[in-house]
């Protein structure tokens, strides 16, 4: 079972990392029609911050992670049949509307970064921001009826607990968009 259908905690990401180009995510929607008994909280960073972060602190970073082979997400594999192929791709990326998109995994396994120093030190650092946290992280537990509608931003998930009655699990239902939200109108 994969990771997202499990109770346990989800680093740090973007959805659909593991796309390839054409099939980017660039907006989702979570929304809580059931909250877990205990735990569950969703961290939430604009990736736009943590692109401020990288380039402040190193700009050469930015350039290695904007890279065509920065990130690969090897192929999946199951019972001998390829469900995925390997996928390499930049972290960052302009889109052709002139919005910025990160394509984005803290994993440690099932990811491989581009073998250079300022590709390893740039994925250093963000998991070293994740650790340290910043003053533009969120952290918030989706009541019932609570949701979140973002143009992709980067999030993570505690772990949580189901109660004993099944039928008052934890229920979330997300959507996916390859289109990002429209910007709100001056």
């Amino acid at each position: 079972t994969y990771i997202p259908y499990t109770n346990r905690p989800l680093g740090w990401h973007t959805d659909g990392y593991y796309n390839a180009g054409g099939l980017q995510i660039r907006a989702w929607l979570l929304y809580c029609a059931r909250p877990a008994a205990e735990g569950g909280a969703n961290g939430i960073l604009d990736h736009e911050i943590a692109y401020i972060r990288l380039r402040d602190h190193n700009p050469d970073w930015i350039r290695a992670l904007m890279a065509d082979d920065a990130f690969t997400i090897p192929s999946n594999t199951e019972k001998g049949q390829e469900i995925r192929p390997d996928h390499a791709g930049p972290v960052f990326s302009i889109s052709a509307d002139g919005t910025l998109h990160m394509r984005y995994s803290a994993r440690q396994r099932n990811v491989v970064w581009k073998d250079d120093d300022d590709t390893r030190g740039a994925a250093t650092f963000l998991l070293d921001l994740f650790k340290a946290g910043d003053d533009h992280m969120f952290e918030l537990r989706l009541n019932a009826g609570e949701g979140i509608i973002s143009n992709n931003i980067l999030h993570r998930r505690d772990g949580f607990r189901d109660p004993q009655d099944t039928s008052l699990n934890r229920l979330m239902y997300r959507a996916r968009y390859y289109q990002r939200l429209p910007q709100p109108e001056d």
